[in-house]
């Protein structure tokens, strides 16, 4: 279940916002067999002036069209493989689909612990019981964290 935080310039349109989340959400779906209503995206709009990504030697040269995408998932559930296929399925997808140069596209995956998250109610879900922290999936019903 990541929690993903987009960083983009401001000046899309919300359906163009909208494609890029459901183009990055197809690509976790496919990548890190996430369920697709596990979803959590943020977008973070900004001035062209506010981000400032640079080359570091490898040649990339950048439009103002960044885009910077930030995952935070459960430590050790992903493997090397998956991320990598992640990286390069977003590329594609958002190229595809927005327009993307995959130049403009960064991105960071963050790992933490289970008791580092709780989705509702003031409760840790992975830690209580509530979600199965092998599969993700719910051991009981929704109201199961209310109690």
């Amino acid at each position: 279940m990541p929690i993903v935080y987009y960083d983009i310039v401001r000046g899309r349109s919300r359906d163009q916002i909208r494609t890029l989340l459901d183009s990055a959400q197809a690509a976790l779906v496919e990548a890190f067999e996430t369920p697709e209503r596990d979803r959590y995206q943020l977008v973070t709009e900004h001035s062209p002036g506010e981000m400032i990504i640079q080359d570091n030697g490898l040649g990339i040269d950048r439009s103002e069209n960044i885009v910077v995408i930030h995952l935070i998932n459960r430590r050790g559930m992903k493997t090397r493989t998956q991320k990598e296929k992640l990286y390069e399925l977003l590329a594609r997808n958002l190229k595809r689909d927005c327009g993307l140069d995959p130049a403009d596209l960064v991105i960071s995956i963050t790992e933490n612990e289970s008791e580092d998250l709780s989705i509702g109610y003031g409760k840790a879900q992975y830690v209580n019981g509530d979600i199965d922290s092998a599969t993700s999936q719910p051991r009981r019903g929704p109201s199961a964290s209310r109690r």
